[in-house]
């Protein structure tokens, strides 16, 4: 299955985003209220420029403190930024999402933002297509 037919799936197509200058906090906020994990950080919410996940405040959380909640996200957010586009395989994405233990990946076609998929998005694909498999094989089966 491809990236696109993925994105063409999902209910919710739009890409959360945040300024760079925005505060940690107030990125926090955004998570919370839209029940995501992660925001991408683009000036234009077009062009993401970096990527910032719950794990990312968790982690500056226990080593720094509350005083993390006052940075920029851009001074918290991954800056090397795993991307994918719409006619990429959701396995190998799955695969680059794995190894490089990561859940959230935005899909860049020609520099410019068209969607996000998550871990948990290609996961449920793969289970939608295996599904259908199992039926299609248990009907040859039957002969139906």
């Amino acid at each position: 299955m491809q990236v696109q037919q993925i994105l063409k799936d999902k209910k919710d197509d739009g890409v959360v985003t945040v300024a760079p200058g925005t505060s940690v906090a107030a990125a926090a906020r955004v998570l919370a209220e839209r029940r995501i994990g992660g925001v991408v950080v683009s000036e234009d919410g077009q062009t993401p420029l970096g990527i910032l996940s719950e794990r990312d405040i968790v982690r500056r959380l226990s080593s720094e403190g509350g005083e993390v909640l006052t940075l920029r996200v851009d001074e918290l957010m991954t800056a090397k930024l795993q991307t994918c586009t719409r006619d990429e395989d959701s396995t190998s994405v799955l695969a680059r999402m794995t190894e490089g233990r990561f859940r959230h990946m935005p899909v860049v076609e020609d520099g410019v933002m068209v969607g996000i998929i998550t871990i948990g998005d290609v996961v449920a694909a793969q289970i939608d297509e295996l599904a259908m498999e199992k039926s299609a094989l248990q009907g040859m089966i039957m002969g139906h």
